[in-house]
């Protein structure tokens, strides 16, 4: 496996809307199995594709619970509901840490590493996780969704 390189605000590729993954074959799942150890080295909980240079609907989220590792190829919001609000950091922004309002419960279609769709319901963190890799897919940054900025002594208390 590969740790690849976390490309940082403000490289263009950040902010530009993906291409659907058209192709599932070995190639791809190195690449998702690369992408899970990059975000596991880099301490994340998500990593999308774009943050690693590649302008594809890839994202991987893994939030330590019994979930697992989540693998989203393609991924679609098709409901979402509720509202919740809590800190947002980004392995493209590091040090940086915001208070973003998110729904509280969504429900995702996507596809696995064989092109598989599948359907998830996830509330509270993991669909905070979710919801954040899938706005990365659009160029969409949590900096824009931010209501106010931490200062790093409120997160260590």
């Amino acid at each position: 496996m590969t740790i690849l390189k976390i490309l940082e605000h403000p490289h263009p590729v950040l902010e530009t809307k993906c291409e659907q993954v058209k192709t599932f074959d070995k190639k791809l799942k190195k690449l998702v199995k690369d992408m899970f150890e990059t975000m596991y080295e880099a301490e994340g909980v998500g990593l999308a594709a774009p943050q690693i240079g590649i302008a594809e609907q890839i994202a991987v989220v893994d939030i330590g619970d019994d979930t697992g590792q989540l693998v989203l190829i393609n991924p679609v919001i098709k409901k979402a509901s509720g509202s919740q609000s809590g800190p947002e950091g980004c392995l493209s922004f590091p040090g940086l840490f915001g208070e973003v309002e998110r729904p509280f419960n969504v429900t995702v279609t996507a596809q696995d590493v064989d092109g598989k769709v599948f359907t998830i319901e996830a509330s509270d963190f993991l669909a905070r996780a979710i919801q954040h890799e899938i706005d990365h897919l659009h160029g969409i940054l949590f900096t824009s969704k931010v209501i106010e900025y931490y200062e790093t002594e409120e997160l260590e208390g």
